[in-house]
């Protein structure tokens, strides 16, 4: 699973489209929320949202940080007029949020919710199943409160449904009037979470009223590997980069091809100077990899990280991969560098047809490769892997390129350890 970050906007808006199918109609969410840009202001907004200059509202910036009210960025319980000001202010202005620096542009408004009581739920992926934590004491001092929030896990197993759950050790703190409610809103909520493929989703604080969720704060991580599966249901989901970081141009024109394609196109540069290299076919692949790497002890040297899947084509291969290779090739570093072009085992994607794009990629960049003393490891499988297993060992002999290819009979980490070990100043 590769877990990417959204807006709250974007997370309560999906939640509105959908928290009446997964509660079987027992609850709604109003979904009143405006996202406010440089490029577009609350005053344009307003002529769309008419809620915006009659209800009183809460004004907080949108970009992927938290611990926004001890920062002084939440305005509560305020007018549309002060709302705009206060958003004027700070609209492209710098802030410190922890170790992280940059400039607010995204600003979520929503409608002022009084809360008579604060209540916390989030549910966690993890490598067997999913948690729900659940406090009847929620609100901004969560974590000093901690003790006071309660788990139960819910296995990943096709015959457990979580209507099956025992989720009365997570209830203990609401009256016996309330259990009922809380259960049907609980299990609805995390219906939606796992249906719709988030690996992380949080409302703090939240409340209900007469069957109305009432979600005041909410921080959510959807899989992105499931777009292709949840493109509707996400509708038009931003994943923005995190606070104080901006795209480099690669990334962004790997996210612009990314846009343009059915397959699914990633790319965060890491350290560019760093030795370790990697093309990895599929999300949860390109985590494995990025994973062995760290577990080996050389994270500091992943240059990296990203994935090419959903069957992309040849020519969007190649462009991909001959992005990495002139990022690779533009500064020589000591010792050279290794580029690993891996992968699992694909389901539907051609690996033939991919390889094709790689090879004329190699193409382009064979001399320099070799001036930079890059090694290349190759290892995949799937559909058309042996011709394209052929095909690439045949262009790495031709073009004279240090160069090992292995199909599905060795492990995907195996390969990460012999490239590391090869590695000149392997031993760690």
């Amino acid at each position: 699973m590769a877990q990417r970050g959204i807006r709250e906007y974007d997370a309560k808006k999906i939640l509105a489209k959908h928290i009446v199918k997964f509660s079987g109609g027992t609850f709604t969410y109003h979904g009143k929320v405006a996202l406010v840009t440089p490029e577009k202001s609350i005053e344009a907004i307003s002529d769309e949202k008419p809620w915006l200059k009659r209800d009183k509202l809460t004004v907080k910036p949108d970009q992927l940080f938290g611990k926004r009210g001890k920062h002084g960025l939440i305005l509560v319980g305020t007018t549309y007029n002060d709302a705009k000001r206060w958003i004027e202010r700070r609209m492209n202005s710098t802030v410190e949020v922890g170790k992280a620096s940059g400039k607010l542009t995204h600003f979520l408004v929503q409608p002022y919710v009084e809360l008579d009581k604060e209540y916390y739920l989030a549910f966690t992926g993890h490598q067997e199943g999913d948690y729900i934590h659940f406090s009847p004491v929620g609100g901004v001092d969560i974590e000093a409160n901690w003790d006071k929030v309660t788990t139960v896990n819910v296995p990943i197993d096709a015959e457990t449904e979580i209507e099956d759950v025992d989720l009365s050790p997570i209830l203990d703190g609401v009256s016996n009037e309330e259990r009922t409610a809380f259960r049907d809103l609980i299990t609805a909520l995390f219906r939606f979470y796992r249906e719709l493929h988030f690996g992380f989703l949080e409302f703090n604080p939240f409340t209900f009223k007469d069957g109305e969720f009432l979600p005041v704060d909410t921080v959510a991580r959807l899989d992105d590997t499931a777009q292709f599966l949840c493109h509707e249901d996400w509708m038009d989901v931003e994943f923005p980069v995190p606070f104080g970081r901006e795209l480099r141009h690669e990334e962004q024109y790997i996210s612009e091809l990314d846009d343009k394609s059915g397959a699914s196109l990633k790319l965060t540069i890491l350290n560019p100077r760093g030795r370790i290299w990697t093309m990895v076919a599929g999300g949860g692949a390109s985590v494995i990899y990025a994973d062995t790497v760290v577990d080996l002890g050389f994270g500091d040297e992943l240059a990296n990280y990203g994935e090419y899947s959903g069957n992309p084509s040849t020519d969007e291969t190649y462009e991909y991969a001959r992005t990495l290779l002139d990022l690779m090739t533009r500064e020589k570093v000591e010792g050279g560098k290794v580029f690993i072009i891996g992968g699992g085992i694909a389901n539907f994607t051609d690996v033939a047809k991919t390889f094709d794009g790689i090879i004329n990629a190699l193409d382009d960049y064979a001399e320099k490769l070799k001036e930079h003393g890059i090694k290349i490891y190759v290892r995949r499988g799937g559909p058309n892997y042996e011709a394209g297993l052929e095909k690439i060992r045949n262009a790495g002999e031709r073009l004279g390129l240090d160069m090992e290819v292995h199909g599905p009979d060795l492990h995907m980490t195996k390969v990460v350890k012999i490239a590391l070990k090869n590695l000149n100043g392997g031993d760690r």
